[in-house]
C-alpha cells in the first residue's frame, strides 16, 4: 500500500532541510559583498589622494615654469610665487687700511702724520632671484640694488667726510651648502664732500683735486643664511677714489680692509633655504655674433713734465670724443669675447709748452709769467687701435675688458692701451656705456661716458 504524501508537505520538508544552507551562503556572500565595498572605497580613496598629489605636483611644476625665463621653453604669465623677487635691506661696516701712494698719504700734510686708516658705513637695498629658479641657476643667485655710504679718514679738514651713492652687483662663487656661499660683489658709483687740493688752503694735499670723484671697488665675502629672514656676511674688499683725470691733482686714494654686514630679507620663504629636488630645464644657448657701436666723449687735464721733471697741469680741460665698433661672439649666457676697432680724438695729445722757466699752480690759476700751453695739429690728437675684449655679462649690467695697441697715432697716443667698462641695460639693443682708458697700465688717459647700440641681438629674451 502506496501512502501518499502531499505535495505541500514535502515543499515544506525540503524548504526546512535547505534553509540553514541557503541562511549560511547568504551571510557569506554579504560579507563578502562587504569586504570588497570596503576595499573599493579604500582604492577610491587612494585615487583621490594621488589625484590631489599629482595636481599639487602639477601646480608647482607650473609655478615654476611662469616663474622662469622665456628661454627655459616656460610661459611668461603671472608667477606662481607672490613675488618674483626676494627683497633685501642690509648694513655694512667697512674698517680700511688707506695705502701711502703719495706723500701727502705718507705724512707730507698739515699735520705731519700719515693717513692709515678709514672707516665707512654703508645702508644697501638688493633685490635677488630665487632660489632654485632658471636665473638662480644661470646667473648663480644674481642681486643687484643701490647703497649709500658715509667714509671717515681721520682727517675732515685737508679730506673731508665724503658721502658716497652707489649702485652695484653681486653673486656666487661657490656655494657649500644652502645656507653658505661664497660670493663676489661690486660697487660703482660718486662720491661727494672731500676737500681738494687748495693752493691757499689746502695746498698739501696732493691725494684729491676735486669735490666729487669715482667711486670702485669690488671684494669677496661669504654668506651665511642664519634664519628665513637673516644672513650674516663677513670678507674682503679693495676701494678706490679718483676723479678720473678730469681735474688735477688725480693720484687718488686707494684702501684695503675688511666687510662685516647684516642683511634682512624681507620675503624669502623657507624654501628657498633648501635644495629643491624640481630643477628648471634652461635650453642650450644660441651661440652668434652681436656687434656693439658705443659713441663716448668726455674731458680731462693734462699734465706735462718739463725740462726740471716736474709735472705740470695744463690751465685747462681738453675735449675727448671716440667711437668703438667690435664684432663679439656670444659663447653662452654669460661670455662674450671680440675684436673692436677704437677711434678717438684727444684733444689734450702732445700738448707741449713754451721753454721758458715759469711757476704754475694746480688750480688752474697762473701769475703773469704763466706757462703756456700750445696745442699741435689735428693730425697729432686723432688715433686708430685694435683691441681684444672680454664680456661678463649678468642681468642689467656687463663688465667690459679690453687690451690694444693704437695702430695710427703719434707721440702720447703711441703704445699699449687698456680699457675698463661698465655697460648698463636701457632697451634690449642699446645701453649707457662707462669707462675708463689706461696707457701702459699705469698712466691715466680718459674717461669713456657714451650710449652704445647693439645689432644682430640674439641672446635670449629675459623675464625675471
Amino acid at each position: 500500500m502506496r501512502v501518499k504524501i502531499p505535495r505541500r508537505e514535502i515543499i515544506l520538508f525540503c524548504s526546512a532541510l535547505l534553509f540553514p544552507v541557503a541562511s549560511l551562503c547568504a551571510q557569506e556572500v554579504g560579507q563578502e559583498v562587504k569586504e570588497v565595498r570596503q576595499d573599493v572605497e579604500q582604492l577610491q580613496q587612494d585615487v583621490r589622494e594621488l589625484r590631489e598629489e599629482v595636481r599639487r605636483l602639477q601646480e608647482e611644476l607650473h609655478g615654476f615654469r611662469r616663474n622662469s625665463f622665456p628661454q627655459c621653453g616656460m610661459d611668461t604669465v603671472a608667477p606662481y610665487v607672490p613675488h618674483r623677487f626676494i627683497h633685501q635691506l642690509g648694513i655694512e661696516a667697512r674698517p680700511q687700511y688707506v695705502f701711502p701712494t703719495n706723500p701727502f698719504l705718507q705724512g707730507e700734510n698739515e699735520r705731519w702724520k700719515p693717513i692709515q686708516s678709514s672707516f665707512a658705513a654703508h645702508l644697501k637695498y638688493s633685490f635677488k632671484f630665487r632660489s632654485n629658479t632658471c636665473a638662480d641657476r644661470i646667473y648663480g643667485g644674481a642681486y643687484q640694488g643701490f647703497g649709500l655710504a658715509v667714509s671717515t679718514f681721520g682727517d675732515r679738514k685737508q679730506l673731508g667726510d665724503p658721502v658716497t651713492f652707489y649702485v652695484f652687483q653681486g653673486a656666487r662663487i661657490a656655494r657649500f651648502n644652502p645656507r653658505l656661499s661664497l660670493n663676489y660683489e661690486w660697487n660703482f658709483g660718486l662720491s661727494a664732500g672731500w676737500k681738494p687740493y687748495d693752493n691757499d688752503y689746502n695746498s698739501y694735499n696732493g691725494a684729491v683735486g676735486s669735490r666729487v670723484n669715482a667711486y670702485l671697488n669690488a671684494g669677496i665675502y661669504l654668506n651665511w643664511s642664519l634664519s628665513r629672514y637673516f644672513d650674516f656676511i663677513i670678507g674682503g674688499d679693495f676701494t678706490h677714489f679718483s676723479n678720473g683725470n678730469t681735474k688735477f691733482p688725480n693720484a687718488g686714494v686707494n684702501t684695503t680692509g675688511a666687510k662685516i654686514g647684516l642683511v634682512y630679507n624681507f620675503n624669502r620663504e623657507e624654501s628657498d633655504l633648501t635644495k629643491s629636488l624640481v630643477k628648471p630645464y634652461i635650453l642650450r644657448f644660441p651661440s652668434h655674433i652681436s656687434y656693439d657701436l658705443v659713441l663716448f666723449g668726455s674731458w680731462r687735464r693734462k699734465g706735462v713734465y718739463v725740462e726740471s721733471g716736474k709735472q705740470i697741469a695744463s690751465p685747462g680741460s681738453y675735449p675727448v670724443a671716440g667711437f668703438n665698433f667690435a664684432p663679439m661672439y656670444n659663447l653662452n649666457y654669460k661670455l662674450r669675447f671680440g675684436v673692436s676697432l677704437d677711434g678717438v680724438y684727444d684733444g689734450s695729445a702732445n700738448v707741449y709748452t713754451e721753454d721758458r722757466i715759469v711757476e704754475y699752480d694746480y688750480d688752474g690759476g697762473s701769475g703773469t709769467s704763466g706757462r703756456r700751453f700750445l696745442v699741435p695739429g689735428i693730425q697729432h690728437q686723432l688715433a686708430l687701435g685694435l683691441s681684444g675684449r672680454a664680456e661678463y655679462v649678468m642681468p642689467f649690467f656687463t663688465i667690459n675688458v679690453g687690451l690694444g695697441t693704437n695702430v695710427l697715432g703719434r707721440g702720447d697716443l703711441r703704445g699699449l692701451y687698456q680699457v675698463f667698462a661698465l655697460k648698463i641695460d636701457v632697451t634690449r639693443s642699446s645701453f649707457l656705456h662707462i669707462g675708463y682708458n689706461l696707457q701702459n697700465f699705469q698712466t691715466p688717459n680718459y674717461l669713456m661716458l657714451g650710449l652704445g647700440f647693439r645689432f644682430n641681438n640674439k641672446y635670449p629674451k629675459v623675464r625675471h
